[in-house]
C-alpha cells in the first residue's frame, strides 16, 4: 500500500478532482474536500458525495497513471469498493475511455447478430442517449423487415430498467415513417437472460409478440445468439419456490424495547438474519445484534455510527430528539437530511402502523411486514377481507420500473401462494387466505406515478390485476387517498 505522505503529496498536485466509484457514479471534488488521516490503527479516507461527507477505512491504496485507486470499506466492513480519484483535467478523457468500451462492446454483441441468423443485414449501432449503458442495434432480416436490438452493456441494469427501456425506444421507431420497427429483440448476457425472461411471460400477448429474448450462448467460439421460447404464465408455476424463512413470533430483544421506549410512536423494528434494525419513521437509526449470547447495539444515521455504550446513553437520546424534530412534516428546514432521506420508507412505515389510511378492507401481515429475508421484498403484504392476498408496491417518486417490479413481485408472491408456503407460515393469523391470485395495489403521491405509468401497465398480462391508489401530495402529514382505479379502466 502507498503510504499516507505519498497519498497527500499526490492529492496536492490537483486542485480540482473527480470522485468515480461504482456503476461510473461520478462527483466532482476539490483538494479541501479529500482528507486522508490515521485514526488509532486504522488509516481513514474522508470523502463528499450527494449524501453528505464519509469518512471509510482505508485498507489499500495504488497510484498509476495519474490517478489514485483506492480499497475501502464503510462501518463494520460493509460497502466494500473501490474508489478513483482522477484530476479533473482527465475527466473528458475518462468519459471518452468509458464511452469507447461501451461502444466496442456493443458492436461486438451486434456482430453476433449476422452469424447467428443468416441472411440478416446489420445496419446501426448505437449507444442510448439517456445513460450510455444499452446498445441500440437497427439490422433488416432475410425479408428486408427492419428490426431492432437492445443490450445491456454494463452488465449492471435490471431486467426492468432493459424491458422499459426496449418498450420505449421501439414505440419510438415503430413511429417514424420511413420504415417503421415493428419488433425488438432484447439481447442478454446468462446471468440476467432467465430474469428477462420471466418478466417477458408476465406482458399481453400483444407485446409478447413484439419482444423476443435472446441469450449469447458464450461457451461458443465465437459466441452466438440463442433465441429463448416464448412461455405461458402457467409455465412459471413449474419452477421450484424460494421457502419462507420467517420467525413464529419475533420479540424485540431488552436494549431494542429500551430503544423503541425512547419515541414508541415513531420507531418500529425489523428484523433480519443481521439481528434488529430500529428505524424512525422508516429511516434507520439503530441497530442490535446478539453475539457470543450478549447483545450488542450501534446508532447512528448512515455511515455516522457509534457502538452503544453507558457513556454516549445521552448521544442516543439526543438523536432521537433530532430525528423528531426534523423527521416530521413539519420541520424547520425541509432540506435536512433526515426529511429528505429514504421517503418510500417513510411511508412504509406510516401505512405500516395503520393499513386502514390505504384501504380499510385489508389487514396486514404481523410477521412477513416484520421480517427482512433479503433485499429482493415486497414493500408490504396484506389480506382483504374476503381472504384475497394484496401485495402492496409504494412509491414516492416517479419510477418508470415501477409496474413491471410489481409485476416480478407478483410473480413470486403467486409462486409461494400456489404452493402452500404462504398459508403454512399463517402470515394472518388463521386467517384463510383466498385461492385466486394476488391483486396489486401501486400506490404513490398522486404526481409521482411516471409518465408512461399507462403505458407499462396496459402491457402488463390482464392475468395480474393492478390498481393504482394515488394519496395526496402531503402524505406526511396525513394519508388521504384520492384517487382509485384499476388500471384495466
Amino acid at each position: 500500500m502507498v503510504n499516507i505522505d505519498d497519498i497527500c503529496a499526490f492529492l496536492d498536485g490537483h486542485h480540482e478532482w473527480l470522485l468515480v466509484r461504482e456503476f461510473d457514479k461520478t462527483f466532482p471534488l476539490d483538494r479541501t474536500e479529500i482528507e486522508v488521516g490515521v485514526d488509532g490503527d486504522k488509516t481513514m479516507f474522508g470523502f463528499l458525495d450527494d449524501n453528505g461527507f464519509h469518512s471509510w477505512r482505508l485498507n489499500d491504496a495504488t497510484l498509476s497513471n495519474n490517478e489514485i485507486s483506492l480499497d475501502v470499506a464503510g462501518a463494520f466492513g460493509r460497502k466494500r469498493e473501490t474508489i478513483r480519484l482522477v484530476p479533473r483535467v482527465a475527466a473528458a478523457e475518462i468519459a471518452a475511455e468509458i464511452e469507447i468500451a461501451r461502444l466496442k462492446m456493443a458492436n461486438e454483441i451486434a456482430a453476433m447478430i449476422e452469424p447467428s441468423f443468416p441472411g440478416t443485414k446489420l445496419g446501426r449501432v448505437a449507444l442510448n442517449v439517456e445513460t450510455g449503458r444499452l446498445a441500440q442495434i437497427q439490422f433488416e432480416t432475410i425479408d428486408k423487415i427492419p428490426m431492432a436490438a437492445i443490450a445491456d452493456i454494463t452488465g449492471k441494469l435490471t431486467s426492468e430498467a432493459v424491458m422499459t427501456a426496449a418498450m420505449l425506444w421501439l414505440e419510438k421507431l415503430g413511429s417514424r415513417k420511413k420504415k417503421p420497427v415493428l419488433d425488438i429483440w432484447i439481447i442478454c448476457e446468462k446471468r440476467s437472460s432467465r430474469n428477462t425472461q420471466k418478466l417477458h411471460t408476465l406482458l399481453t400477448e400483444k407485446w409478447k409478440a413484439k419482444i423476443t429474448v435472446l441469450e449469447i450462448d458464450r461457451k461458443l467460439d465465437p459466441p452466438r445468439l440463442i433465441e429463448l421460447p416464448k412461455r405461458k404464465i402457467r409455465d412459471l408455476w413449474r419452477e421450484k419456490a424460494r421457502k419462507l424463512v420467517i420467525p413464529a413470533d419475533p420479540m424485540p430483544s431488552e436494549t431494542a424495547r429500551k430503544i423503541i421506549d425512547l419515541a414508541p410512536e415513531k420507531i418500529d423494528i425489523i428484523y433480519s438474519k443481521q439481528g434488529e434494525t430500529l428505524r424512525f419513521m422508516g429511516l434507520p437509526f439503530g441497530r442490535v445484534r446478539s453475539i457470543m449470547g450478549e447483545e450488542k447495539a450501534w446508532f447512528g444515521v448512515g455511515t455516522n455510527r457509534s457502538i452503544l455504550g453507558h457513556d454516549n446513553a445521552d448521544r442516543l437520546r439526543n438523536l432521537v430528539a433530532e430525528l423528531t424534530l426534523n423527521r416530521s412534516p413539519d420541520p424547520p428546514n425541509k432540506r435536512h437530511e433526515f426529511f429528505r432521506t429514504a421517503p418510500e420508507a417513510w411511508l412504509e412505515s406510516i401505512l405500516r402502523r395503520n393499513i386502514k389510511l390505504l384501504d380499510g378492507n385489508v389487514i396486514l401481515s404481523p410477521i412477513y411486514n416484520q421480517f427482512r429475508s433479503s433485499n429482493d421484498k415486497i414493500d408490504l403484504l396484506a389480506l382483504r377481507c374476503d381472504g384475497r392476498l394484496v401485495i402492496i408496491e409504494l412509491k414516492t417518486q416517479p419510477d418508470r420500473e415501477m409496474v413491471f417490479q410489481a409485476a416480478d413481485y407478483w410473480r413470486k408472491i403467486e409462486l409461494q401462494r400456489r404452493r402452500g408456503l404462504l398459508a403454512e407460515a399463517n402470515l394472518f393469523g388463521g386467517m384463510e387466505i383466498m385461492d385466486k391470485p394476488a391483486l396489486v395495489y401501486l400506490t404513490a403521491p398522486a404526481w409521482s406515478f411516471h409518465r408512461d405509468f399507462e403505458f407499462f401497465a396496459k402491457a402488463v398480462s390482464p392475468e395480474i390485476e393492478l390498481w393504482r391508489f394515488e394519496l395526496h401530495e402531503h402524505w406526511r402529514e396525513a394519508i388521504r387517498v384520492v384517487g382509485r382505479m384499476g388500471t384495466s379502466e
